[in-house]
């Protein structure tokens, strides 16, 4: 019987997965899905002789295919037992073991998050290799079956709590270091899109950045009233809330468009965010593919765009750009300040999200790469005036996160 093999016997290895068929992976699949979340068995169905005259059924759990009696007919019991033995079978203790075991189901999570983050390169080949008797559309089920079975892992997990984080940024010029206390709340598992409950390695990065060095982010010709910072899927609000600690006379609108993601990134404004004058930072919605025009988004009243870690497809950083190109002002106050967009990304070199610099870089061309490099060509073109790399530090980041690209973009 299959499902009492240990997973971490019967799943083939995901570094060998070009050589696996969708009949291989799905058999490996229905492996999982028979060990941690068997079919309810039929209703048991009785010969009316036999038939129970009263039965309690607690319809709060799973129904298991059997009902409780009250009675004392010792023929009854014993065809239901003999019943109940032919269904459940002689293994259904070390069925039991395996299920409750946290290494082997940790190992069977794993690796279906192993085989999602290489099904794009999987699912492609199959448009390469001929003879192999499969497509393009049955590895593609096969993926949508293994994210359903992922999706059932999260559902039965317990949830993940919130959590209280602490971030002490230091500064260059010495004094005290920048302290936020940031909320990360608990990822919802039906919702892909509440990953900005969390803060991720990409503004923790730029947030240090800033306060080591804010003259390198022309903070310091910013610190004056009038100026207007905007943020796109500000999350925690990281980098809304360090911009308040170097620019107080600057209003921030921090921006996102889950509305749990909103909800906690207005807790962690009112935390962080403190004094007798209202809060210079505001939270509102912003949805990239429809962004508004009204009041607090007036055109081209930004003098700095911040964001982080906001491209997964390339459809994001072409919305991302429309945002840009509607929000920030062309024309510079003094030469020390030109408008500008930070974006920072993680390069991430497996799964679906891999290359989402190049997306950037298709939609943001680099200043060398444009006829006329001039950065006060009335062209009205959005460029990359640089970009930097920068290593991914221990304890720092997902696994998948390899290192980090920070870009500079202006009007040229």
């Amino acid at each position: 019987m299959q499902s009492t093999i240990r997973s971490t016997s019967f799943l083939p290895p995901l570094r060998q997965l070009s050589f696996h068929t969708p009949h291989s992976i799905q058999q490996a699949l229905a492996g999982l899905r028979s060990l941690y979340f068997p079919p309810v068995p039929p209703k048991l169905v009785l010969h009316k002789r036999h038939a129970v005259a009263a039965r309690i059924h607690d319809i709060s759990v799973p129904d298991s295919g059997y009902a409780s009696a009250e009675g004392e007919d010792g023929e009854e019991d014993e065809v239901e037992e003999e019943v109940s033995q032919k269904l459940i079978g002689h293994e259904d203790i070390k069925i039991n073991v395996l299920r409750s075991d946290p290494f082997e189901r940790e190992h069977a999570v794993k690796w279906l998050i192993g085989l999602i983050a290489r099904s794009d390169t999987w699912i492609a080949e199959a448009l390469q290799e001929e003879g192999y008797g499969d497509t393009f559309e049955e590895r593609s089920r096969v993926v949508d079956d293994a994210a359903s079975l992922l999706s059932s892992f999260a559902g039965d997990a317990e949830p993940e709590p919130a959590l209280t984080r602490d971030f002490s940024f230091p500064r260059s010029s010495g004094g005290s270091p920048i302290y936020i206390q940031s909320n990360d709340g608990a990822l919802l598992t039906t919702d892909h899109t509440s990953v900005g409950l969390q803060s991720w390695a990409s503004s923790i990065i730029l947030a240090e950045r800033i306060c080591w060095v804010p003259s390198s982010f022309h903070f310091n010709s910013l610190n004056r009233p009038g100026v207007r910072i905007l943020e796109l899927g500000a999350g925690t609000g990281l980098l809304s809330i360090v911009a308040s600690k170097f620019l107080p006379a600057a209003e921030i609108i921090a921006t996102d468009y889950h509305p749990d993601v909103l909800a906690n990134l207005r807790l962690n404004v009112t935390a962080n965010v403190s004094g007798k004058n209202q809060s210079p930072i505001s939270v509102h919605a912003l949805d990239w593919s429809n962004p508004p025009t009204e009041d607090p988004f007036s055109e081209e009243s930004f003098d700095m765009i911040l964001a982080a870690d906001v491209i997964y497809h390339p459809d994001h950083a072409r919305w991302i750009k429309s945002c840009v190109q509607r929000y920030l002002r062309r024309n510079r106050h003094s030469d020390s300040h030109r408008p500008m967009f930070w974006l920072i990304i993680p390069l991430r070199s497996t799964g679906r999200h891999e290359g989402m610099d190049a997306a950037v870089e298709h939609v943001f061309p680099t200043l060398d790469s444009t006829t006329n490099s001039s950065l006060d060509s009335e062209n009205g073109e959005l460029v990359i005036l640089h970009k930097e790399e920068i290593a991914r530090r221990s304890g720092v980041g997902r696994a998948d996160e390899g290192s980090y690209v920070l870009f500079q973009v202006c009007w040229r």
